[in-house]
């Protein structure tokens, strides 16, 4: 799988051993263990996807982690993105706003031993105040605009990655915050994100 990601994005040194280092048939629903390692993205619960490794691979290298302590994930989702992050920053704080999908998640840290990723339930708009300020925060589900909430909780300098809608395209968007706002902005890619939604899904 890191081999065929390869040849298709550049994987930095860190990134690479990551991937290594997990076993992504964990992060898999039940029944697509032989599809664990290709490149596409699987179904799970409550209408979600797990990304694509070449996806995960992409956003991860475009948060550009290198000298960050903290990273805050929107959409902990399978838990895959936030597994391959522990490995790179000190901290990882992902939130999720469906219970099961993130005891799930919580279940497969466990597993494997990951101890530095820390989760929260609760709608994603709001991110997580107490730990704040973040080196990096990334979105892992598509919005139209950031909300304020998440730029006030981004270290001055920070970059935040997220799936923006820009005329009815999904963009991955990299921004760096800079005097308090969002504004250096790059737009990196076509994409395809479920969308954010508000509010808990329990039970």
């Amino acid at each position: 799988m890191v081999l065929e990601i390869s040849k298709r994005f550049h994987l930095s040194p860190s990134v690479e051993k990551a991937f290594l280092s997990i076993n992504r048939e964990l992060f898999v629903p039940d029944g697509f263990a032989h599809l664990a390692y290709a490149l596409d993205a699987l179904p799970m619960l409550a209408s979600q996807w797990v990304s694509s490794p070449l996806t995960v691979a992409k956003m991860t290298e475009y948060l550009q982690c290198e000298n960050a302590d903290s990273v805050l994930e929107i959409g902990c989702g399978s838990g895959y993105q936030a597994a391959i992050l522990s490995k790179i920053v000190r901290r990882v704080f992902s939130v999720e706003r469906i219970e099961k999908l993130l005891l799930e998640a919580k279940e497969r840290f466990r597993i494997c031993e990951i101890y530095n990723v820390s989760t929260k339930l609760d709608d994603g708009q709001n991110g997580w105040k107490a730990f704040a300020p973040y080196d990096r925060i990334l979105l892992s589900a598509s919005l139209t605009e950031i909300p304020n909430e998440l730029v006030s909780q981004l270290v001055e300098g920070g970059i935040l990655v997220a799936p923006v809608v820009i005329n009815e395209h999904q963009i991955i968007v990299r921004f760096t915050k800079l005097n308090g706002i969002l504004t250096q902005r790059e737009e990196l890619e076509q994409c395809a994100f479920v969308p954010v939604l508000s509010g808990l899904e329990k039970g």
